[in-house]
């Protein structure tokens, strides 16, 4: 074989193989998809898009959707709830909202605070590696937030 006939069929060869085992990793419509269960909507979990991106080095996997959840935490005014819901696509945030729960105007102004700051600091981050403290002043709404994002984590799986 002449040597240009040869590098040919070799980038041919690899060139099927990559395409195959690209082709084994495909979803099929069925893997990964699930019906929501009453369990998923009283935690305010939507239903998976049917797709799942598995997490280089960590070996979690999470279904692709928007999730919500609540989160507590306690302040000098009692125990407080902020709402989170996260929008994942391969593991990544790419939208995050927060529904206020303010049981007085000082927990009103922080939560305001947070709930306008929080979008720069998890939006495009893998969901593995969140772990906000403070928000746009705002110290103790990030407990609550962390931990609704953990409940959403386990919804997602």
């Amino acid at each position: 074989m002449r040597p240009s006939v040869r590098k040919s069929v070799f980038a041919g060869i690899a060139g099927l193989s990559l395409a195959g085992t690209v082709a084994g990793c495909a979803p099929t419509a069925t893997q990964g998809a699930t019906a929501p269960s009453a369990d998923n909507s009283s935690a305010g979990a939507t239903a998976p898009s049917g797709t799942s991106s598995s997490l280089a080095g960590s070996g979690s996997v999470y279904q692709d959707g928007t999730y919500s959840a609540d989160g507590t935490y306690v302040s000098p005014n009692g125990t407080e709830t902020v709402g989170v819901e996260l929008t994942l696509a391969a593991g990544t945030v790419t939208a995050v909202n927060i529904t206020q729960h303010p049981s007085n105007p000082n927990t009103r102004k922080f939560q305001g605070e947070f709930a306008g700051g929080i979008a720069s600091q998890v939006v495009g981050k893998n969901i593995d590696e969140l772990k906000v403290s403070k928000v746009a002043g705002s110290s103790l709404t990030s407990g609550g937030f962390n931990q609704a994002v953990e409940k959403i984590k386990s919804e997602a799986q």
